[in-house]
């Protein structure tokens, strides 16, 4: 058995533990100058396991992205969309052709707030018509809202954003769950959403001592760990004054005032979610010459 793990290329083994989920961050980057120049990938994040295959906020380089990692965007069955910004909507229409054969046939699920959907006040619709009608189930998601994906449950949770639409997203599988909060800033409802999650992503888009109304600071994300106590926290969607300052030393800002496990995600990574949680880091991207755009 070992002697046939070691003919693996390494970077399929990973995709071959059926057992576990595999949370893999495509993009961790978030914002309008993180994505204006791609400081950061803005790709959003796959889930996979035994046939689910969902993509969670396809941002500007997801289907580039799903091809250089090998993940077939052809073989998605869901599309999940937080809120109607750019940096996480932008590839949803081309992952919705690609998971449907090219719009050849109604295939996969669409979930995502009626400001993605419909538009709202804020903004208007983020998907045209012509591609949600494509999709086999198009789910218009609020906070506290269940709908199945395969072979999980997923909920949608509260989150305190310009889009007043904006939600989160919690999964729900036979290993315990994990989440992920989408933007928002802290609030005293927030949490309770979280709260008996073993892994929890948290969109810090702003270091600590540097708070931007509707959005995560290191100190937002100090407080929400604080209360909803997870195994493990992961640090994403990450802005351009967040990587100035270092996301490697805000998340150990988290960890030293929390006592929770906290890791700054970088482009690549996949955490595998099964009996433990586990890291396998990617390459990461060069970050070279922040100081021109800081």
């Amino acid at each position: 058995m070992e002697r046939r793990k070691a003919e693996i290329n390494p970077r399929i083994y990973w995709y071959l533990m059926e057992s576990d989920f595999k949370i893999i961050f495509l993009g961790t980057g978030g914002g309008r100058f993180v994505t204006m120049t791609q400081k950061r990938r803005t790709a959003g994040i796959r889930i996979m396991n035994e046939g689910l295959n969902l993509h969670l906020d396809p941002g500007p380089g997801a289907l580039v992205h799903s091809i250089d990692q090998s993940l077939n965007p052809q073989l998605l069955n869901a599309i999940l969309v937080s809120h109607c910004h750019p940096d996480h909507y932008t590839d949803a229409e081309i992952l919705i052709e690609a998971m449907t054969q090219g719009m050849t046939r109604k295939k996969g699920i669409l979930a995502a707030p009626k400001s993605v959907l419909e538009g709202s006040d804020v903004c208007d619709a983020s998907i045209s018509k012509y591609h949600q009608q494509m999709v086999e189930q198009r789910i218009e998601v609020t906070p506290g809202f269940r709908f199945p994906v395969h072979s999980i449950n997923v909920s949608t949770t509260r989150a305190k954003h310009s889009d007043p639409g904006a939600v989160g997203f919690r999964f729900m599988t036979r290993f315990g769950d994990f989440a992920y909060t989408s933007d928002s800033e802290y609030d005293v409802d927030i949490a309770k959403y979280y709260q008996g999650v073993r892994l929890l992503a948290l969109c810090v888009m702003r270091p600590s001592g540097k708070p931007w109304e509707g959005h995560m600071s290191t100190d937002d994300a100090v407080r929400i760990v604080d209360e909803v106590r997870p195994e493990m926290a992961i640090m994403t969607h990450l802005g351009m004054s967040m990587l100035r300052e270092g996301p490697e030393k805000e998340a150990k800002l988290i960890q030293g005032k929390t006592g929770v496990s906290t890791v700054a995600a970088v482009d690549g990574m996949t955490v595998l979610f099964g009996t433990s949680i586990r890291i396998h880091a990617g390459k990461q991207q060069n970050q070279n010459d922040l100081t021109s755009f800081l």
